[in-house]
């Protein structure tokens, strides 16, 4: 008899194995106790919410519409068409990785569980910890980041509507400070608000797609193949065309970013082992596609100037191209406006991301303050605390676009960066375990604590196996470095000081304080996940 006691001294007892499941929330809830958790949180979120939410998290053809020019200027149309492809596949790699470690071990925590779970032991403490912290930083400067586009477009938009408009930082400021408002609003309700939204945005993401896409092909001039596939260019002044195509590169593997955003919902979506790996699968491709028509079309209807000196004083030089090709002030800013809906939305699901991940990590003593951060409201079964501090930390980012936007730019790469850099220690330590040979066959009958530090390790139903996950694994680790490697590097050589990546600083400097918090306190009161279910 195997008898699961949780610290709130309710228990499920079964004869010969675990529990038999009335339910698929019941079974859920088993399959988190099998790793040391306790069901908290309610699980609102199906198959079609949970792909609606990490659809529009990624949000491919936008991203790649907000950091157009970047591939051109360093690689050209068919650099950047080319590396969109390397991007695409690579992605795809790194969502097979999480597939299989979201399937193994379901929990909000993502990759910091996973690091803890797959580490040598005396190594597990440490890189779970450092992992943790990778992901910390990269979610909570990935929501600020994100207010922070919105407010720049929104500001690019009003400028497309009126010439006159002269934006000031104050102002793009306070409508960043709207966003997040709006965001916390959602996420607060709670229930099945959020599902729900998640599913209408999925609708807008795929028919805004073709909203731009139609009236852009169909009314703009066309370029030759030749000047879209044949066309190359080093921009940035770089000793070869194949060192500024992989600076260029960066900006396509940007628009990819954030996949791990429905992990750490795992514990309020319905039969998580399965659901989230098939979501996760399925958003790359469906994402995939829509970035490749969207940059097809773009290379296909950019003139020569990158949407003109409307593009320049926008900031964003896709709408200088819609203005290019429409001739109209009102339709360019109706397409304006799908892009710009879709990223307040997305918002609305990066709050949810960053703070169940913060309140997980702070479930597992892992930030200061720990106590506070993993709060769950009895009445709505949501991590009060950790949304609020998630926008507190954005809102007060917001500030540093008072006195430099460019600075705020900073912030976006310093979060792409870091999240790649959990996915980097994720891909190697179960590309180190698998050929190994350490983890088991799945089995759904699996007694006790599985997939926890010290515990067996167990593969999750979904699982991609022999030689070609191996393969994908590794293939993985070699995209994830080259992505990390070439995100630290500036633009164009020699750099001015307004010019140059400053990721490297902020993502460095932040894992150095990590580092010191961990020796100095965090090293006796973090031991990696907490088991709250004892056998």
């Amino acid at each position: 008899m195997v008898t699961y006691e949780l610290k709130s001294q309710t228990s499920v007892t079964t004869r010969g194995g675990p529990p038999m499941a009335s339910s698929v929330r019941e079974r859920d809830n088993e399959h988190l106790q099998r790793m040391g958790k306790k069901p908290v949180l309610k699980r609102n979120f199906g198959i079609l919410s949970i792909l609606g939410f990490s659809c529009t998290i990624l949000g491919t053809w936008e991203g790649l519409l907000g950091t157009f020019v970047g591939p051109l200027t360093n690689g050209g149309s068919g650099g950047a068409i080319y590396a969109y492809i390397f991007g695409w596949v690579g992605t795809t790699a790194i969502f097979v990785v999480l597939s299989e470690l979201s399937s193994m071990a379901p929990t909000a925590g993502g990759q910091y569980h996973w690091a803890a779970m797959l580490a040598p032991a005396r190594f597990q403490k440490f890189l779970s910890f450092i992992t943790g912290w990778f992901t910390v930083i990269g979610w909570q400067t990935a929501f600020a980041a994100g207010a922070f586009l919105t407010g720049q477009m929104s500001q690019g938009a009003a400028i497309l509507g009126n010439n006159l408009y002269n934006a000031l930082p104050w102002q793009g400021t306070l409508i960043i400070w709207a966003s997040l408002c709006l965001a916390l609003a959602v996420n607060l309700v709670g229930g099945k608000l959020l599902p729900r939204i998640e599913v209408t945005i999925l609708v807008l993401h795929i028919l805004g797609f073709f909203g731009i896409l139609i009236p852009l092909t169909y009314m703009a001039d066309h370029n030759t193949k030749e000047q879209v596939f044949l066309s190359f260019q080093n921009g940035g002044g770089f000793a070869t065309q194949g060192l500024s195509w992989f600076v260029g590169m960066t900006n396509c593997a940007f628009a990819f970013g954030g996949g791990d955003a429905a992990v750490h919902m795992a514990e309020e979506v319905a039969n998580a082992s399965r659901v989230i790996p098939y979501a996760l699968m399925l958003s790359v491709m469906v994402n995939g596609c829509l970035g490749f028509g969207m940059i097809i079309a773009m290379m296909f209807c950019t003139g020569p100037d990158l949407g003109g000196t409307l593009g320049k004083i926008t900031g964003f030089n896709f709408m200088g191209i819609f203005m290019e090709a429409t001739g109209s002030v009102s339709g360019s800013l109706a397409m304006c406006a799908i892009i710009l809906i879709l990223y307040i939305c997305a918002l609305m699901g990066v709050l949810a991301a960053a703070s169940r991940q913060l309140w997980s990590f702070s479930r597992d003593r892992g930030v200061p303050g720990w106590r506070w951060w993993s709060r769950v409201s009895s009445s709505r079964s949501l991590p009060i605390y950790s949304i609020f501090l998630t926008v507190t930390i954005a809102g007060l980012l917001a500030l540093i676009n008072i006195g430099s936007s460019l600075a705020m730019e900073d912030v976006v790469s310093m979060a792409v960066s870091s999240v790649y850099l959990s996915y980097l220690m994720i891909a190697v330590l179960l590309f180190y375990r698998r050929i190994r040979g350490d983890i088991s066959r799945y089995d759904d009958n699996e007694d006790g604590i599985v997939n926890v530090p010290g515990a067996k390790l167990v593969w999750g139903p979904i699982h991609c196996p022999g030689i070609v996950g191996t393969l994908i694994n590794g293939f993985a680790i070699i995209y994830i470095a080259i992505v990390v490697f070439f995100s630290f590097w500036p633009t164009q050589m020699n750099p001015t000081a307004e010019s140059m990546n400053w990721s490297i600083v902020a993502v460095g400097s932040s894992s150095l304080l990590a580092t010191l918090y961990y020796f100095v306190r965090a090293r006796f009161i973090y031991t990696g996940p907490v088991i709250e279910v004892s056998l």
